[in-house]
């Protein structure tokens, strides 16, 4: 939708035309066809210009979302005309009704098989009356259309309108940024990026005074929501600004000044994280905005240095001083993540909104030349009232009707089915409450479940009672004996005693996982023996042996699938499974003494 909008606007260079997710620029973001990081851009239609911020949906994401919101003045709300409003929706709305922002609907997708689009309306409203939204907020106008096919209606049974009327109705309905243009220069910093030649960019939307190349600006940093109530705001430091940055389509371009109201990119600075305030040199002239307030993480983990036989053959940075240097300069723009030192120097502990927060980060650092090993996610307890809390998630599902029983038998058993209903002809559409360690990994067995038919989205709902164990994993693994290269008489073996994880020609050493085991006891196994040479020659001796493929798991599922005890080897260029602990006697009287404790 916003290349539609930004290419009728003229806002695209030829050579940009005609591109998909325009501003989705990152590999991961092309990649899995999502939005990660919010971007501003901003186009000039009938001589307003507007500012625009693609935010991402997923509510893994809702930081980028919650800071950025102080830049706007309205939200364009997109629904899918078949799906409805799905769970992140409501996280993203929610932020926006407490702010007063005023809403616009847009029904995307109508024109696909099963579209409903007056549904998506209703159930939008309900959604806001859910939310409190005020009545100014309930009498919300409406649009209809199709991105990728260019076009919009007031009515879907109306004839297909242009684009631009999606522009009118921002005019119309957005009011116009209340800004003090003659007052001392503030902005508050929502978001950031750091450029090899220009340094760092302060981005965020002035709201008073002006800004302009060689005026001298204070960088003043609030004090810590869990600081002492009374504590004043820091002065970092007071520098000269070198370039002010504004954005068009999917450019930057030198502005001689920018004024209050323009959402502009400020460099100069030499420090700089998001939440600061650029204000006035003058002291009495200083403006301060309070500290940015995002939700709290739900999720961990632990990552640490790979200290396996492997470490430093794929990767570049690969010492624990690397690591911590790259976790925390991640904590400057991405509001929502938080990291911890623990006793160890060399692990680190890593807070996150979910999953695919944390598994993002991940990735990102493995494409960037960095190692390390990281146990399984575990979620973030509470205590309250003498009682244990744990995160619940909100979750919708929409699959085929045939397999729903199937859904419904793993979500239930720790979970609760809040709404089951007909979603068209031959589908369901379910809503469940469940615990957040019932959902993690579970997405791809999900598809499984549902031939890829499903569809499953959630998001964090509340804090409730601790439920109790649940079991992740109910089969035990094959740990490799000792380091070398396996092979397929040695593979051709092992296959028997469950799936693979590994192929012939694979290097590996001892502690790594090869395999799952059929039981629930983990075993020791040789892969690496090589059939002996003999002169022996009968027939059926040299039988030929077949192989089955080995399973290949993705950073996801690896981490979902390791236990306690197990970490996830990442190198730029491999995932391996491998015990905590790789010396077999030094794991076996680790175990022993866990029991001990135990039985105490």
């Amino acid at each position: 939708m916003v290349d539609a909008l930004l290419e009728l606007a003229g806002a695209f260079e030829r050579s940009e035309v005609g591109r998909e997710q325009a501003l989705d620029s990152g590999d991961l973001e092309r990649e899995r066809g999502i939005t990660i990081t919010s971007k501003p851009t901003a186009l000039v239609y009938q001589g307003t210009r507007i500012n625009m911020v693609d935010t991402p949906g997923h509510a893994d994401f809702g930081g980028e979302v919650e800071r950025v919101l102080n830049m706007v003045d309205g939200v364009l709300l997109l629904v899918d005309a078949v799906e409805g409003p799905m769970p992140q929706t409501r996280f993203v709305t929610e932020k926006a009704i407490k702010r007063g922002l005023p809403v616009l609907l847009m029904v995307n997708k109508i024109d696909r098989a099963a579209a409903a689009p007056h549904k998506a309306v209703d159930l939008t409203f309900d959604l806001l009356v859910s939310l409190g939204a005020s009545e100014s907020q309930l009498d919300f106008p409406v649009m209809f259309g199709s991105g990728r096919e260019r076009y919009s209606m007031k009515d879907p049974a109306g004839e297909r309108g242009s684009i631009a009327e999606i522009l009118d109705m921002i005019i119309a309905h957005v009011p116009p940024p209340e800004v003090d243009v003659t007052g001392p220069p503030a902005m508050w910093v929502s978001t950031l990026h750091h450029d090899p030649y220009i340094g760092f960019l302060a981005i965020g939307r002035v709201s008073g005074g002006r800004f302009a190349a060689g005026q001298r600006v204070a960088l003043m940093r609030p004090a810590p929501l869990e600081s002492p109530e009374g504590t004043e705001a820091l002065c970092t430091e007071v520098f000269r600004v070198t370039k002010v940055l504004g954005f068009s389509g999917l450019r930057r371009f030198e502005l001689p000044e920018a004024t209050a109201g323009d959402i502009v990119a400020v460099a100069g600075m030499e420090t700089l994280q998001v939440g600061d305030t650029l204000t006035a040199e003058q002291p009495e002239l200083r403006t301060v905005f309070p500290a940015l307030t995002v939700d709290p993480p739900t999720l961990s983990i632990r990552m640490r240095t790979n200290d396996g036989p492997f470490s430093g053959l794929e990767g570049q940075w690969v010492t624990s001083r690397k690591l911590r240097e790259r976790l925390y300069r991640e904590v400057r723009s991405n509001v929502a993540l938080h990291v911890y030192d623990t006793d160890s120097p060399d692990e680190f502990e890593v807070h996150g909104r979910g999953e695919l927060h944390l598994s993002v980060l991940i990735e990102t650092m493995r494409r960037e030349g960095y190692e390390m090993c990281v146990a399984r996610p575990k979620v973030i307890l509470r205590e309250e009232h003498g009682r244990t809390l744990e995160p619940f998630e909100r979750v919708l599902v929409q699959a085929d009707t045939e397999y729903a029983g199937a859904v419904i038998e793993h979500v239930g058993k720790h979970g609760e089915l809040l709404t089951m209903e007909e979603d068209g002809p031959g589908r369901t559409r379910m809503e469940f409450r469940a615990p957040t360690r019932a959902l993690i990994g579970y997405r791809s067995e999900f598809l499984t479940q549902t031939r890829g038919t499903g569809i499953i989205s959630s998001v964090f709902d509340s804090y409730g009672p601790f439920t109790g164990v649940i079991k992740t994993r109910t089969q035990g693994v094959m740990i490799v004996l000792e380091r070398g290269e396996t092979s397929t008489y040695s593979l051709n073996r092992l296959q028997d005693r469950g799936p693979l994880l590994a192929g012939p020609q694979t290097k590996v050493y001892g502690g790594q996982i090869v395999g799952i085991h059929a039981r629930d006891s983990d075993i020791i196994v040789n892969p690496n023996i090589a059939k002996k040479q003999t002169n022996i020659r009968t027939s059926g001796h040299d039988e030929k042996q077949f192989l089955t493929p080995p399973r290949v798991f993705s950073l996801e599922q690896s981490l979902a699938f390791i236990a306690d005890d197990e970490l996830v080897e990442i190198t730029p260029k491999s995932l391996r499974l491998r015990k905590r602990q790789l010396d077999h006697n030094e794991r076996k009287r680790s175990e022993k003494r866990q029991v001990e404790t135990v039985d105490d």
